[in-house]
């Protein structure tokens, strides 16, 4: 019989994980399709997160728990999950129980049907506009500057593949976007769809400034956006200061100018500090990842895990 591995990333999720334990139960693994086992990687909680997850463990010998040093991140989480799975196909599941668990059996059916990769499209969202807004643009500039792959949506639940889960392992990359590798190598993909319900038990911690960075993480990783942009911004400055100089030329000559502009001048070396000090800033963030890359630094560090031996008895 073939194994399943189940993924789950915890970040403060003290409130929902015996109910999404119960649900995955309920729904998933009563099927005699497959056996199981349940990998949830605590990064970084300061709540009763890994208590529970350890009460779990104590009392289902197929729930492995690691806890990581400090919080670096849901997709270092992910990565460490996946290390740890011994399944024939892995499964990435929310801990905010906003995604119904039962699709988990129709990605299956799919992986069983030869597709390596099968993503979980959101077809629709119960959140706010802004959250909306945000994700709509983010997954339309990875469209068309990255990766056109990309769901028009984004997806964050999948499954994949051993096979995928050893590509990821080989990437090792640093400072990217755990779901533009999975785009990026190209293994056979299918869609299931699903409307992602509104939290009900506590607040969301996916904070702006993780935002921000998963945009540049991608942009950097898989486009050549950011020097693009500055290559252009440096050509249109250049030739708005040939013609400037061109202009300001020929009416010296006419003599129609009496008085040097010095508040233009002003304007113009201020922008072109602006674009100069630009460029070095992305320069600097090309040379820091390099520089990070070559450091050899783990993605994440585990602190403690926990599995019960399967001899052992139940509590």
């Amino acid at each position: 019989m073939k194994t399943l591995s189940i993924v789950i990333p915890v970040y403060y999720n003290e409130h929902t994980l015996v109910d999404l334990y119960t649900d995955i139960m309920d729904k998933i693994v009563g099927t005699d399709k497959f056996d199981y086992e349940i990998i949830m990687v605590d990064d970084g909680s300061e709540d009763r997160s890994w208590e529970i997850m350890r009460s779990l463990a104590e009392n289902d010998s197929r729930v492995r728990i690691y806890r990581l040093s400090r919080n670096f991140g849901s997709h270092a989480a992910i990565l460490c999950g996946f290390s740890k799975s011994t399944g024939d196909c892995v499964v990435v599941k929310a801990a905010d129980l906003q995604e119904p668990s039962e699709m988990i059996l129709e990605m299956y059916d799919r992986w069983e049907k030869g597709d390596n990769v099968v993503l979980a499209v959101r077809q629709g969202r119960e959140e706010s506009v802004r959250q909306v807004m945000f994700a709509s643009l983010y997954y339309w500039i990875t469209r068309k500057f990255a990766l056109s792959t990309m769901p028009k949506v984004g997806f964050d639940i999948c499954l994949l593949d051993r096979k995928v889960i050893e590509v990821l392992a080989r990437m090792d990359e640093k400072n990217s976007a755990l779901t533009g590798q999975i785009l990026w190598s190209g293994f056979k993909t299918s869609h299931v769809y699903y409307t992602r319900i509104s939290r009900t038990v506590g607040k969301s911690r996916w904070t702006l400034k993780k935002k921000i960075r998963l945009v540049s993480d991608t942009l950097f990783s898989f486009s050549t956006l950011p020097i693009t942009a500055i290559s252009l911004i440096g050509v249109a400055s250049l030739i708005g200061a040939l013609i400037w100089a061109a202009a300001v030329l020929i009416n010296n000559l006419a003599g129609n100018i009496d008085v040097a502009g010095w508040t233009t001048l002003f304007i113009f070396n201020l922008f072109s500090f602006g674009v100069m000090m630009m460029t070095i800033g992305l320069l600097g963030a090309y040379l820091w990842r390099a520089f990070d890359s070559s450091r050899n630094r783990p993605p994440y560090i585990i602190e403690e895990e926990f599995k019960r031996e399967k001899d052992a008895p139940e509590n």
